[in-house]
């Protein structure tokens, strides 16, 4: 890593290794090693409380290693996040803000900037492009807390794909989605990877991930496996990872149960 928070040459997008996280008197992630190179999409799969919003948010900084070591693009954490991109939980947003739909996608381009610095024209060039790529320039003026849960999920990968990243962090981006919208976000999120972007994606539907990701990292509080989806089919690390005694237990395995 270089101390001075360049980006190393040839550096991951993602290197955590023995990563552990404390949250209160609770250990939340263990010694967790996870490697995310350019062009893959991780799936990050697990039960609740498995770990997997405080292993994202430890990528950004955003909460204390107990141990172990972050690096994005060879830069700790804090330095890192200009070149990730974060879409966070629906709920997690502020939606009754009085914003229109370009302002809350540009507040992702200055949310790093010194408060006084004002939008420049690049700024509103990549706003436009990030809401053309989401299927939002039609609503650019219309208020947030006027939108569908859908547009508001879309928003939120806007407000992420404004920075140009080259790290982009998902968390549960297609819960309570219909298809159409569902079909939208994963065109973005694969377009994404395959134009040489990481990502790093939780999500509860296991039939999707497996059709869309080229990796799986099966998480709970530790990783229990890490492996293309076809390599991941035995049904014992799935009872291990969402902690069932019994096969028929497991929430939508990928196809037939080994």
């Amino acid at each position: 890593m270089n101390r001075n928070g360049a980006v190393t040459a040839g550096a991951a997008p993602l290197d955590a290794s023995g990563v552990s996280i404390r949250l209160g008197e609770q250990l939340v992630v263990t010694a967790v090693d996870l490697r995310v190179t350019a062009g893959e999409l991780v799936g990050l799969i697990g039960p609740n409380g498995a770990g997997k919003t405080t292993l994202m948010r430890g990528v950004l900084g955003l909460v204390t290693l107990e141990s172990g070591q972050i690096e994005v693009f060879g830069r700790p954490p804090v330095a890192g996040r200009r070149l990730a991109g974060y879409v966070p939980q629906r709920h997690e947003f502020a939606w009754d803000f009085p914003i229109d739909v370009q302002g809350a996608v540009l507040t992702g381009r200055l949310a790093t900037r010194n408060p006084l610095c004002r939008a420049g024209v690049a700024d509103r060039v990549a706003v436009a492009d990030a809401l053309d790529r989401v299927g939002l320039a039609d609503l650019r003026r219309r208020p947030i807390e006027q939108l569908s849960g859908g547009q508001r999920q879309r928003v939120l990968v806007a407000r992420a794909l404004v920075v140009q990243p080259r790290l982009l962090l998902l968390d549960e981006p297609f819960s309570g989605l219909d298809a159409p919208t569902r079909d939208v976000l994963t065109e973005v999120i694969t377009g994404f990877a395959a134009g040489g972007g990481a990502v790093v994606v939780t999500t509860h539907d296991l039939v999707a991930a497996a059709a869309t990701c080229t990796r799986l990292c099966l998480l709970n509080r530790r990783v229990i496996a890490d492996g293309p989806p076809g390599e991941l089919g035995g049904t014992g690390i799935w009872m291990e990872t969402f902690g069932v005694p019994a096969p028929h237990q497991l929430p939508g395995l990928l196809g037939p149960t080994k």
